[in-house]
């Protein structure tokens, strides 16, 4: 369900970016990431077009050239020259592939290529609106990105207190258990003094249980205001992202 959701949250953004422009989601939606950093080579672009140029497949090199064009639009002109020649060096690959398919007779292998042709086109032509698409996509997912970790964090702290809380517990009721195995041996005197004593620490583990309720309360409220200051920098985003759309 997990993963559902997340796909549902990237298509929507993606679309919301796209608008009606069906031709840059088609090609968008097979280019870009919902985790860029795991899913695109960390290797630089000059390594991994090499690579390609040995081997003949393009498409690391051409998802790192967006991607780090989407984070350097300074340099649009650069990358897009850098795009547009992977996508013309893949065309190229893939018709020299349909081609062998044709002649094989391999129908569906050769429609499938012929498709992977007409979305290169898409990409040379039309490299810069890629670019811009691709900037404010990967802006938001860093953004998400950011407050998820934040949110793991937190997630962890609780945990983190729930267990100290049962540690501190569990101390406190191992006290309490051997001052009464203690007192067995005690003189009246000293089982007056030790009740006294008993009476004091459970007045003491009462405040400082109250005082980590406090700071529990404290805590979850704390969590809810960042979640909605979090929601409200979403949709304040999103509405900016519809203002540069009109």
């Amino acid at each position: 369900m997990r993963k559902k959701e997340e796909k549902e949250k990237e298509e929507t953004l993606l679309h919301e970016l796209c608008g009606a422009d069906a031709e840059l989601y088609a090609c968008l939606s097979v280019h870009l990431y919902e985790t860029p950093l795991s899913a695109i080579s960390p290797k630089d672009l000059d390594v991994l077009t090499a690579e390609a140029e040995e081997s003949g497949a393009f498409r690391r090199a051409l998802d790192k050239a967006i991607f780090e064009g989407a984070q350097n639009l300074g340099e649009r002109e650069t990358y897009i020259k850098a795009i547009q020649d992977l996508a013309s060096k893949t065309m190229h690959a893939m018709e020299r592939e349909r081609e062998t398919a044709e002649k094989e007779e391999l129908t569906d292998l050769a429609a499938s290529l012929g498709r992977g042709i007409e979305d290169q086109k898409v990409i040379s032509n039309r490299a810069e609106d890629i670019l811009i698409v691709a900037s404010k996509f990967y802006a938001e997912k860093s953004v998400a990105l950011g407050e998820e970790e934040r949110r793991r964090m937190r997630r962890d702290s609780r945990k983190e207190a729930e267990r100290e809380e049962k540690r501190i517990v569990e101390v406190e009721e191992a006290d309490r258990e051997a001052r009464r195995q203690a007192r067995r041996g005690m003189t009246r005197g000293e089982r007056r003094e030790a009740k006294k004593q008993d009476k004091r620490e459970k007045l003491a583990a009462e405040e400082r249980k109250e005082a980590r309720g406090r700071e529990k309360q404290e805590a979850e409220e704390e969590d809810r205001r960042i979640g909605e200051l979090e929601k409200e920098g979403r949709e304040a985003r999103k509405e900016e992202r519809r203002g540069d759309a009109s």
